[in-house]
């Protein structure tokens, strides 16, 4: 949030500016045991950008309509587009770096600046190729499942040019285990009506931010420390998959230490979960045999929780 000196909240912007750059540089990441992805054409760059300013010169356009100092939105829209043309790196926080830092020197009058972006992910599709298959270099597919996402927040100072916040993640994780969780020794008195269970299908819904210790690790592919959510997401899947958790609870907290454990560069992750677990209408016999199952019923449970390298510090590093 754009705050003044004063404490007034004051800010206006542009959002779903949707920009699809062919051709971005590639990127090359160090793998991980956990995974197969090392890296992305970026054939397709495509992103959802949100963007918004602040600042004291602003504020008579607000308490005296004077808008000599109004930087029109549709001129955002248009610098966000056409300096994404310029842009010569491979990673969305790189990206949004570059925009955030160029709109801040061709507009010395704006004080702050935050601008987040979603990764509009396109997959290449396959293709028949002689007697066997392909990825194609020229059809790609949109998928609607999770996406990255980064967020940074600019403030100019007298020093300069600051960032006050960057953050990475990966949104909308939807992951169903169908046996292997369980929830049981809760608080029990006259206000609880939910049953103890020892193994359980357990659906969530999981949102993962994180943030580097140095922003260049972010914004530069080439540096050899960028974090892709390709990676983060199957350190998920493998901690849902190998471990039996008590507690949503217990399993973001495990998945953190993985992700930390994993990626020295990261000073900080941070989660956001969301318990969807099926109503049970058939109850299985065992954990192998058949049961039937349906949506829940809101409201919902939800979970939030940050973790940091003290976590691992304290010996909770996995093992």
């Amino acid at each position: 949030m754009l705050k003044l000196r004063s404490g007034r909240t004051l800010y206006y912007g542009k959002g779903d500016v949707l920009s699809y750059r062919t051709y971005a540089a590639p990127l090359t990441v160090k793998p991980i045991p956990e995974s197969p992805y090392t890296g992305d054409t970026n054939v397709i760059f495509a992103h959802n950008i949100t963007f918004s300013v602040g600042g004291e010169s602003l504020l008579a356009s607000f308490t005296e309509g004077d808008n000599k100092q109004v930087v029109a939105t549709d001129s955002m829209k248009n610098f966000i587009l056409r300096q994404t043309a310029s842009y010569d790196g491979s990673t969305t926080e790189g990206l949004l770096t570059f925009l955030g830092k160029r709109f801040l020197e061709r507009y010395p009058h704006i004080d702050s600046l935050e601008i987040s972006a979603d990764r509009l992910p396109f997959n290449s599709v396959t293709v028949a190729d002689g007697e066997g298959w392909s990825d194609s270099r020229l059809v790609f597919r949109r998928s609607h499942d999770e996406h990255s996402s980064s967020y940074l927040h600019y403030q100019r100072t007298v020093d300069g040019i600051q960032l006050v916040k960057q953050e990475s993640a990966l949104s909308h994780i939807q992951l169903i285990k169908v046996s292997g969780s369980s929830f049981y020794g809760f608080v029990r008195d006259e206000y609880t009506t939910l049953p103890e269970s020892y193994d359980r299908p357990l659906f969530i819904f999981l949102d993962i931010f994180w943030t580097y210790a140095e922003e260049a690790d972010a914004n530069d592919g080439e540096r050899g420390n960028y974090v892709p959510s390709e990676q983060i997401h199957a350190l998920v899947q493998t901690v849902f998959h190998s471990e039996n958790t008590p507690s949503i609870q217990y399993l973001i907290y495990r998945i953190g230490t993985r992700i930390l454990a994993s990626f020295s560069q990261l000073s900080e992750v941070r989660f956001e979960s969301n318990n969807r677990t099926w109503e049970t209408v058939v109850e299985p016999a065992d954990s192998s045999s058949a049961g039937v199952f349906t949506e829940p019923r809101p409201p919902y449970g939800f979970q939030g929780f940050t973790m940091t390298r003290e976590d691992l510090d304290e010996g909770n590093e996995p093992q």
